[in-house]
């Protein structure tokens, strides 16, 4: 007895292997599923511009006018890909699809960049105001994230006072177990440099310029479109000697951009 006889299942997995590929190509294809339903909506304006990119720095190469149909394909932040009836391809701003009728022959809406787009952000940098120490402090920052929960932020912070200026730099992890809720706490941790120079009047005027470690506590608010209100809360601890380090407390209140 052959050895296919004696395994009959393996026979079966072969046979329906082969008829498996034995199957006309277009058959198969057939099987696929179809693309997801596009929009059609129908321009309202003298005419809508077609650039090359979503973005005003890409050249318009061809314009759709009244009356002509388009596809609405994909969107990017407030550019939206569209497909005319010859085929063309283009991004077309939200100002200009929004001069535009649905097949029900209503205007057609567009918002700006909704909470979905807020969650699926990416890069977000910003600027915000606060006190170190009692001294006012400038603080810019910029953040990247690498999954939902969590970030990498670079940040630089000075505060001027009376007696002293002082410069901060760091690198913190940000947690943010919530980031998909609108109003969003977190946490972070990092590490720096500290340096603080002291006004040439004073008697003892030595430059601090030493390593730091962050403690940070915060939250985020979308306010709407790109802008996110931030507050937060850090501990600069700075590592003066081997011996010695000295706490530094920051709040700050700011606004950031993300896109």
């Amino acid at each position: 007895m052959s050895a296919a006889c004696r395994h009959p299942i393996g026979l079966g997995l072969w046979l329906g292997l082969m008829l498996a590929l034995a199957q006309p190509f277009g058959a198969r294809a057939a099987e696929a599923p179809e693309p997801p339903p596009v929009e059609r909506v129908q321009v309202d304006a003298p005419f809508i511009e077609l650039h090359t990119g979503p973005g005003r720095g890409f050249p318009v190469f061809h314009v759709a006018t009244r009356h002509e149909w388009v596809e609405i394909t994909l969107r990017h932040t407030d550019w939206y890909k569209v497909r005319t009836a010859t085929g063309q391809q283009g991004w077309v701003s939200r100002e200009e699809i929004a001069a535009t009728l649905t097949e029900g022959g209503s205007r057609k809406t567009f918002g700006d960049a909704v909470l979905a787009d807020y969650l699926k952000r990416r890069v977000e940098a910003g600027v915000g105001v606060g006190r170190l120490h009692g001294d006012p402090l400038f603080k810019f920052w910029s953040a990247v994230r690498v999954s939902d929960t969590l970030s990498i932020e670079g940040s630089m912070s000075q505060a001027q006072g009376r007696f002293a200026s002082t410069d901060l730099w760091s690198v913190q992890v940000h947690a943010e177990p919530w980031s998909d809720q609108r109003l969003s706490p977190f946490v972070g941790v990092g590490l720096g440099h500290f340096r603080n120079v002291p006004n040439q009047s004073l008697v003892d005027n030595t430059t601090t310029s030493v390593k730091m470690a962050d403690l940070t506590a915060g939250a985020r608010w979308h306010l709407g479109e790109r802008f996110v209100l931030r507050a937060d809360y850090t501990i600069h601890t700075a590592f003066l000697s081997d011996q010695r380090s000295s706490d530094y407390r920051a709040a700050t209140l700011g606004l950031s951009f993300f896109f």
